[in-house]
């Protein structure tokens, strides 16, 4: 979904809880990720792979320069003809530990298999996030969760959207509150460096 999409998406939504929602639980998402230098895994249910959320990660990396965003897709049935970027199975949430991060989407409760490795994985110091359709033990696990119920006035796939799209963008500045000595010490140079006002 392009930039134009997005915004005409998030200006239908003003006035919900869901852009700001989305935001948040997408600088989540990044600051898990670029202090980390990437390791971001997505996984789905047997009966839900998050095909347009990779797609839509992918193009968000590429455009906002964070290699991090880039996720890899990982599928509960791999075939032996799979190309490389699709062959990666649930053995790989097994290995996953400190430094990374595990994004579940599960619009439904996983298998037990799954849980119990994303279980092991958050054990072993990986990051968890969810976007979920309610399950608690599926909340239970996660960091950090969004939680898109069969009531709300939005479906996961359009959350999906306006996350990845939020995990691309450039934080806004932060607001002006105390500033740090590192700060005061930068501003002082600039203005001793700074050439005279010219004067006419």
């Amino acid at each position: 979904m392009d930039a134009v999409r997005v915004a005409l998406l998030r200006d239908v939504l003003a006035g919900t809880e869901w852009p700001a929602a989305a935001r948040g639980f997408a600088r989540a998402l990044r600051s898990s990720v670029v202090p980390q230098d990437g390791g971001l895994l997505l996984v789905g249910t047997e009966v839900y792979e998050p095909w347009h959320m990779a797609a839509h990660l992918v193009d968000e990396s590429t455009w906002s320069g964070l290699p991090q965003l880039r996720p890899t897709l990982v599928r509960h049935r791999v075939e032996p003809d799979d190309p490389v970027h699709l062959a990666v199975g649930l053995g790989r949430i097994e290995a996953a530990g400190r430094g990374e991060t595990l994004l579940v989407v599960a619009p439904e409760r996983p298998d037990g298999g799954l849980l119990e490795r994303v279980h092991d994985a958050r054990r072993s110091g990986a990051t968890v996030l969810t976007l979920d359709g309610g399950d608690p033990e599926v909340r239970g696990l996660a960091h950090e969760a969004l939680t898109v119920s069969a009531d709300d006035e939005v479906d996961l796939d359009t959350v999906q959207h306006l996350v990845s799209a939020a995990a691309g963008e450039n934080p806004a500045p932060a607001t002006r509150g105390r500033r740090t000595f590192r700060d005061r010490l930068s501003r002082l140079a600039d203005q001793l460096t700074a050439p005279p006002p010219t004067r006419w």
